[in-house]
C-alpha cells in the first residue's frame, strides 16, 4: 500500500508540473503542439536517466525509482513509459516487436481518440 501511495504522490506532481507548463503563454505561429511535445521529450529524458542512474548506482532506494518512474513521469507522461518500453524492446533483440509496438501504439492510439469523437458528436 505504502508503494502506491508513493505513486500517487509522483504522478500528482507530475501531473500538476505538466498543467503549470501547459499554462505558459507562448506565441506560436504555427500549429505544432510544442508545449506537450517538450512535456513528452523532457519525460523521456527523466525517465532514461532514473533508469541508467539506478543501473549504475545498484543502490537508488527502490521507493525512489517508483516516486520518480511511475510516478512523476508517469503523471507527467505516459509517453516516456512508452519510449523506455520501446528501447527495452529494442536492446533485448526484439527490433521487430519494438517496431510493431510503436506503430500500433501511434496508429491505434490516433484512431481511438478518432472514434471517441465521432461518437460523441
Amino acid at each position: 500500500m505504502l508503494k502506491c501511495l508513493i505513486v500517487g504522490l509522483g504522478g500528482a506532481l507530475g501531473a500538476m508540473l505538466r498543467y503549470l507548463i501547459g499554462l505558459i503563454p507562448l506565441k506560436e505561429a504555427f500549429v505544432f503542439p510544442i508545449k506537450t511535445f517538450l512535456i513528452n521529450i523532457a519525460g523521456c529524458f527523466v525517465i532514461g536517466l532514473v533508469v541508467a542512474l539506478s543501473i549504475k548506482l545498484n543502490n537508488l532506494n527502490e521507493k525512489t525509482i517508483l516516486f520518480l518512474k511511475a510516478g512523476l513521469c508517469g503523471g507527467f507522461t505516459t509517453f516516456s513509459s512508452f519510449a523506455l518500453e520501446s528501447t527495452d524492446l529494442i536492446k533485448s533483440g526484439h527490433t521487430g516487436l519494438a517496431i510493431l509496438y510503436i506503430s500500433l501504439s501511434i496508429l491505434l492510439g490516433v484512431f481511438a481518440v478518432l472514434v471517441a469523437q465521432f461518437l460523441v458528436k
